[in-house]
């Protein structure tokens, strides 16, 4: 059974849904059963009508999605214009359009390439300029461009088809990058878990007095993708580390929303003893609670903190 997405309420926007067999219609079919509130979009009104009858119909009685269509050539400007006149702030745009007719390409005037760039190139590149700015300000947004297996791996004859698809491509990575909410989206995907830029020691303080590592070890890394940070840390005693006094707390690698509560556990390994617990968002970062103490970790809660013994923590929360 695959994972709930979270999508219950969002606004989906799904283009060129042509009929029950299109991967635009399975597209519609799937945010919807999400709880995503979708409008279709395609130039047949009946197979449109249709298609949403047989997705709403598809629905549980607790979900409260909405399905509606809107007949319209999105490839062009008044097509474009009527759909943003139900609705501009969409938080997920799937971007789909037929593609044009194979052949030789000298056989191919002017005219066909225009048409060509302006169906697969121009309209998804004016779909994502209209709505990519709004997705960032709220801070959630997901464009998908359905192309086709001829960007990856272009084949004869299917030149109008693959020249202006794989430039939306290009141009959908230059928007991403230009734009820090989905360049962290990106980034966030493409990279591996920074392990270099926070060590939880660093930021490890006390209420009265804080400790110092001195000679002991601390590792930690994290992995940012859009506002959805998760962290992996720890933190061992030396023989020279200062324990500080009063209850401990430690700096998350980037600010947490005030929203946040419990955002991950924590392990102590204390010689032969192992203790588990939650990681508290606090003010300075997060403090750790574990099972049975009297109060949130200190030099000497749950056990007295010592050389050798291992805290290692973990989780994911929403950043500020």
């Amino acid at each position: 059974m695959l994972p709930a997405l979270s999508l219950s309420g969002r606004r989906g926007l799904v283009l060129g849904v042509a009929n029950e067999h299109s991967i635009a219609w399975g597209c519609a079919q799937a945010l919807a059963q999400e709880g995503v509130n979708v409008l279709m979009v395609a130039r047949r009104a009946d197979v449109l009508e249709a298609g949403a009858a047989e997705i709403r119909a598809s629905l549980g009685a607790d979900n409260s999605a909405q399905v509606q269509v809107c007949a319209q050539d999105i490839t062009t400007e008044a097509g474009r214009a009527a759909v943003f006149a139900l609705r501009r702030d969409f938080d997920i745009v799937v971007t789909n359009a037929g593609g044009p007719p194979s052949g030789n390409f000298r056989d191919w005037e002017r005219a066909d390439w225009i048409r060509a760039v302006d169906a697969n190139m121009l309209t998804p590149i004016e779909l994502i300029k209209a709505t990519v700015d709004g997705m960032a300000a709220r801070g959630f947004g997901r464009i998908v461009n359905i192309t086709s297996a001829v960007v990856k791996s272009p084949r004869l004859g299917m030149s109008l088809s693959t020249t202006p698809r794989t430039w939306v491509i290009g141009e959908l990575v230059t928007a991403a990058m230009m734009n820090a909410e989905v360049r962290d989206a990106l980034t966030g995907i493409q990279a591996a878990w920074d392990q270099a830029s926070w060590v939880p020691a660093t930021g490890w303080t006390a209420v009265t007095t804080n400790p110092a590592i001195g000679n002991g070890t601390s590792l930690g890394s994290f992995s940012r993708t859009g506002k959805t940070v998760s962290f992996a840390g720890r933190i061992i005693p030396g023989s020279t580390t200062t324990f500080g006094a009063g209850i401990y707390s430690f700096a998350l690698p980037v600010a947490a929303t005030a929203a946040n509560l419990l955002i991950g556990s924590a392990l102590l390994i204390a010689g032969a003893a192992m203790y588990y617990g939650g990681c508290y968002r606090s003010p300075a970062g997060f403090d750790v609670y574990f099972h049975g103490a009297a109060s949130r970790m200190a030099p000497t809660v749950p056990a007295t903190f010592a050389s050798g013994h291992i805290l290692t923590f973990a989780g994911t929360y929403q950043a500020a």
